[in-house]
């Protein structure tokens, strides 16, 4: 008499499983409810125990194969000693990984070994088994998975037929861990030979920071930029009116158009903070305050000093403050601490002619303004075409912390308080 092994039920949800291992081989005695192969799902790995004794007369499915919650897994024969021809299931499941069944038995043949592996303080299997075909033990596989071992690192383990247990995960845990030994420095490269006119100097030590600043962000930032225009009208026609009258009022202080951003800027970070914070670790700083850098060019390249405060600042304060650091990065006399600690940054590529650009963030900053050239462009107001001085303006940010609706609507505070200045002047 012959009886069917099936796949049990497995719980809510699941429909089918991976047969993960037999644990007997076609031909060998089983005893009634005695774990005969192993099943895994999505949730939990199973285990079909024998549903009578005699012999395993059939394994109708090979390791690998996806089956079906009733689907036929093998046959138990009553005749001890008695190989039965499998019945070819249909439809025949299809195969992962394993080799096919044999064609003419029906029957999975048992891994062939390749040789004893042997490990101290861990028990010899009883026959030998090959490393590539130890699977461990479901409580074994857990561990291995949360502590990141392979079955190629235990080696045959000290179950039955070598498979591995929890005790030899825990065996092998507890042991020091091997020195690894330090990975050779690759040779450096011998520079090539230089061409008629070409010239090789040693990078400065600022070009160098640049260079490993720049590229931190770009591989740790998940950046995106955004643009706008800003119509310069109001902006430029207040500045002719009161120039004269600011550098006198002032001792000599011009007034140019960044301190128009940057307050443009400091009224909008106050409306939406995740612009003005940064990333650290799992969390997110928040400031009540506004450390703006501006870049300025210098000798040696780029810099960006920073306004502390520019919350506080008034217009005059502001113009003072970038008209200092511009001079002083000309004479290459700034200090280490005025380029740290800016918590938002402006760039003015309009000076040097740039019409549009995308500027890269200086980290740990979350965004970084980019204004360009004013460019008279014809635009249509009230219905009619007029020539209006516009500016393409940038925002480049880091999409972790600051949403695009964040990043465009910050974009807009600007652009409004640049080209009505009244606002800026009213706290609107």
């Amino acid at each position: 008499m012959a009886t069917d092994i099936k796949v049990p039920t497995l719980g809510e949800s699941v429909t089918s499983a991976t047969v993960a291992r037999w644990l007997k081989k076609a031909g060998e005695p089983v005893s009634a409810d005695e774990p005969l192969v192993e099943l895994e799902t999505d949730k939990v790995t199973v285990e079909v125990n024998a549903p009578a004794s005699g012999t395993l007369s059939e394994i109708s499915v090979a390791e690998g194969s996806e089956v079906e919650v009733g689907a036929l897994l093998g046959v138990v024969s009553d005749s001890v000693g008695t190989v039965t021809p499998a019945r070819s299931p249909a439809p025949r499941p299809v195969e992962r990984d394993r080799p096919a069944a044999n064609p003419d038995a029906g029957i999975h043949p048992p891994p062939t070994p390749s040789g004893p592996v042997a490990r101290p303080g861990m028990a010899h299997a009883a026959h030998p088994v090959a490393v590539a075909d130890v699977v461990p033990l479901p409580a074994a596989a857990k561990l291995m998975t949360e502590r990141g071992v392979s079955a190629a690192q235990l080696g045959a383990g000290s179950g039955k037929d070598g498979r591995i247990t929890k005790g030899d995960v825990l065996d092998f845990l507890s042991r020091p861990a091997a020195p690894v030994a330090p990975a050779p420095a690759p040779a450096p490269r011998a520079p090539r030979a230089l061409e008629e006119g070409e010239e090789r100097v040693k990078m400065t030590r600022l070009r160098r920071t640049i260079a490993a600043r720049l590229k931190e962000a770009q591989n740790t930032a998940a950046m995106l930029t955004t643009f706008n225009e800003v119509d310069m009208s109001a902006a430029m026609a207040l500045r002719a009116e009161y120039k004269d009258a600011f550098e006198k009022r002032h001792n000599g202080v011009r007034l140019g158009f960044m301190s128009f951003f940057v307050r443009a800027c400091v009224a909008a970070l106050r409306e939406f903070p995740a612009v003005n914070a940064e990333i650290e670790g799992d969390e997110i700083v928040y400031r009540n305050f506004v450390h703006m850098g501006i870049a300025v060019g210098g000798p040696n390249g780029l810099v960006v000093p920073v306004v502390r405060n520019a919350h506080r600042m008034g217009f005059a304060e502001i113009e003072r403050t970038i008209g200092d650091f511009g001079r002083r990065a000309r004479d290459g006399a700034l200090k280490l601490d005025e380029l740290a600690g800016g918590t938002f940054s402006i760039t003015n590529g309009g000076v040097y002619g740039s019409l549009m650009s995308t500027p890269i963030i200086n980290p740990p900053q979350s965004a970084i303004l980019g204004m360009h050239k004013i460019q008279e462009r014809p635009m249509a107001i009230g219905g009619k075409i007029e020539i209006r001085p516009m500016m393409y303006l940038a925002l480049s940010y880091d999409h972790r912390i600051i949403d695009g609706k964040e990043a465009v609507s910050f974009l807009v505070r600007v652009k409004e308080g640049v080209e009505d200045p009244r606002r800026l002047l009213l706290d609107l």
